[in-house]
């Protein structure tokens, strides 16, 4: 009797001591999660009365920003500003809309209302097609 007394004390025993370890085991990484911004002030950007935004925010250490820009730039036109903000450069801004990751390609119609958001790398296809979006919004039905 007096053993399996013994037996039962060592077991819960062992269980606490695992429960504690347990808990005192770090937690695993956790992937990042950046924000967008819903809107834009547009007097923060280049030719802000112009219909459509396709804004970079990148920095100059960046390996991806000057590929996402290649795509980018090409993109304006006389209805659409494109620019890039290196936060090296305008970090108020990059604190404003709270950027933490770089590249992010925000798409903004001319009320500063954010319709498409890119984190990292874009394709040319996708971002055109947010472009086309943008401009059918615009436009209506």
């Amino acid at each position: 009797m007096t053993r399996l007394v013994v037996l039962v004390v060592l077991v819960a025993v062992a269980v606490v001591v695992a429960l504690v370890l347990q808990r005192r085991r770090p937690d695993p990484p956790s992937a990042p999660s950046y924000r967008a911004p819903a809107q834009l002030d547009r007097d923060d950007f280049d030719r802000p009365h112009d219909p459509f935004l396709v804004v970079v925010f990148a920095s100059t250490s960046c390996n991806t920003c000057p590929e996402v820009w290649a795509i980018v730039e090409p993109l304006g036109a006389p209805d659409l500003v494109t620019q890039r903000v290196d936060v090296e450069d305008r970090s108020e801004l990059h604190e404003r809309y709270r950027i933490d990751g770089v590249p992010t390609t925000v798409l903004a119609d001319a009320n500063g209302v954010v319709t498409a958001t890119f984190f990292g790398p874009t394709s040319p296809d996708d971002l055109a097609e947010a472009v086309d979006a943008l401009r059918r919004t615009a436009s209506g039905p």
